[in-house]
């Protein structure tokens, strides 16, 4: 076996949960003191469960005790350990290369395979974690020919932004890249109408500019503000309706977008599918104007 330098397990990795998880896949059984808490709880992830647990149960009317018990139900010894997790979980979504290349891992087979087995292991855990309602819902919104699309990513992941918008371009009117400049997005601000889509891609080591024009979006233009982003959750989903969050860490020194880029494709294809009668004429006359300026600029 080949020795290069990782950082954990894949498994381990591809399988670990976040307090957020845990709190969603206990909703049907909490009660409703314990639904106020986690309400309150998620609405300002993580920040909330950070604080001393006498100032979470003044703030959400909730007993030391309840709370005690709730984290307890969640699987932790105490409210001391569910924040340890939660600083983890902070820390996490801070991490740069440099932190990932920690300790040296075996590469199962050649560099290529063991890394085409990783990145499979990440589109696969996105298939699960993207319900078929959801990816319903933002297809629909996408193919929309009412609603005005804008898209941005952050300074890689506008890589897995572009791929949307190129595409999505070809397939309908009124989609629009937008710039990385801030100074330029007051001119895209002022086009965005109520229900409009923004589309933003944000993963771990976030931009506060994206999370600005996302709040921007959905308080002043009243967009619908969809965001892509990992497990750890960009700040922009506090004013999202639609978060896509989906699986990075890939056991390497990069963070992996597989997952995103697949999922973005996924959703082309699903704008395009839904009306390709449609959808193809524009495709057709799109690729003979790309022809005949060939053509065109091939003659002079």
């Amino acid at each position: 076996m080949t020795r290069y330098f990782y950082r954990h397990n894949l498994i381990a990795m591809v399988s670990q949960r976040t307090i957020r998880d845990l709190i969603n896949e206990t909703s049907q059984a909490l009660t409703g003191t314990e639904r106020k808490l986690s309400t309150t709880l998620l609405s300002d992830y993580p920040f909330a469960g950070l604080e001393p647990i006498q100032v979470l149960a003044e703030r959400t009317g909730v007993s030391s005790p309840s709370i005690s018990r709730f984290v307890s139900k969640l699987g932790f010894q105490g409210y001391q350990d569910f924040q340890r997790q939660l600083i983890q979980e902070l820390k996490a979504s801070q991490r740069s290369p440099i932190e990932l290349m920690v300790e040296e891992r075996e590469v199962d087979g050649s560099f290529l395979g063991d890394f085409t087995k990783r990145a499979s292991a990440l589109m696969e855990e996105m298939a699960h974690s993207i319900t078929d309602a959801q990816f319903h819902r933002v297809g629909t919104l996408l193919s929309d020919p009412n609603r005005r699309v804008f898209v941005l990513g952050g300074r890689v992941s506008d890589l897995v932004a572009q791929t949307l918008s190129r595409h999505l371009k070809r397939l309908r009117d009124d989609v629009f890249h937008m710039e990385s400049d801030p100074e330029t997005w007051p001119d895209n601000l002022l086009k965005m109408r109520s229900k409009d889509v923004l589309f933003v891609v944000d993963f771990r080591r976030y931009q506060q500019s994206i999370s600005d024009l996302a709040k921007m979006a959905a308080n002043e233009r009243k967009a619908n503000v969809i965001v892509l982003t990992d497990k750890w959750l960009s700040p922009a989903v506090t004013y999202a309706s639609e978060t896509l969050a989906v699986p990075v860490e890939s056991g390497t020194v990069w963070d992996s977008y597989a997952a995103g880029f697949t999922l973005m494709e996924a959703l082309m294809t699903r704008v395009a599918e839904s009306d390709w009668k449609k959808h193809g004429k524009r495709v057709a006359a799109w690729d003979a104007l790309n022809e005949g300026r060939q053509k065109q600029k091939n003659d002079t």
